[in-house]
């Protein structure tokens, strides 16, 4: 018997969406299948979300905000702006290595292209951790592309998350190389020195 929607609160649903968001994506889940692993009525789901955009972006700063709240701890502590640097690639690497569901989210959003999408999540999303890191890096390199930095930043981490699957049968690949520590480590040393930086 499904159980009535009273039992399951718009938090719930969320939570029980985005892992499969991030098996299917947006155009392979439907509300149905999001109500079948609810329990309850296709119809019900339209009580909390009036459509399917609504509860994927929804869904999507769900999965993003306690990784806000990190973000934003880590920009805001005191000292020099190479710490601040240090912290925030160290915080950014330890939740992005714990979420597969949301860098599978972010990787499928990237795929698909969906424009509406895509502007919605920069926006309700990424904004303000984005502006953050452009400050910072603005304070690091003075009159530097601060966009291009911040994407770096991203990206550096994010790529050797997204590529440890590959990563262990190219040559010098090790286990340790999958620890959030040594990717954060790295990344640090490679924004702060250049190539210098990695000499161990």
């Amino acid at each position: 018997m499904t159980r009535s929607v009273k039992h399951k609160s718009k938090t719930d649903i969320l939570d029980l969406a985005i892992p499969l968001f991030a098996q299917s994506g947006y155009a392979g889940v439907s509300m149905r299948d999001i109500a079948s692993v609810v329990g309850i009525r296709a119809a019900s789901l339209y009580h909390h979300f009036p459509d399917k955009q609504t509860l994927y972006l929804q869904a999507m700063t769900r999965a993003f905000e306690d990784k806000a709240q990190g973000f934003a701890e880590a920009l805001t502590v005191t000292g020099t702006p190479r710490k601040r640097l240090a912290g925030f690639v160290q915080i950014f690497t330890m939740l992005m290595s714990k979420d597969p569901n949301f860098r599978a989210l972010l990787q499928r959003e990237l795929l698909d292209g969906d424009e509406v999408r895509l502007k919605l999540l920069a926006r309700e999303v990424f904004r303000e951790p984005f502006i953050a890191m452009e400050s910072l890096a603005d304070e690091l390199v003075p009159g530097c592309d601060t966009h291009m930095v911040a994407i770096s930043i991203a990206s550096l981490i994010l790529y050797h998350l997204e590529t440890a699957p590959l990563r262990r049968y190219l040559p010098g690949g090790k286990a340790k190389h999958n620890k959030p520590a040594v990717i954060a480590d790295h990344v640090t040393r490679l924004l702060l020195n250049g190539l210098k930086g990695c000499a161990q």
